[in-house]
């Protein structure tokens, strides 16, 4: 079975998985928005933004 790994560097352990590319996409941004969330709650810096390429791979080629 085929999967789709995202991980976010600038968040550590901020990392989707899914079985359909559009839907890790869609869950990344909602992971991202959570990590944020608990980071406030806890007093916790939230990294700056930064830009990265978008890296994708065919394993299986």
């Amino acid at each position: 079975m085929e999967s789709y790994t995202v991980a976010v560097p600038s968040l550590p352990g901020c990392v989707s998985e899914r079985s359909i590319r559009d839907e890790v996409l869609v869950y990344t941004e909602e992971t991202i928005a959570g990590y944020v969330e608990m980071a406030r709650k806890l007093g916790k810096p939230i990294p700056v933004e930064v830009s990265v390429p978008l890296y994708t791979s065919n394993a299986g080629t």
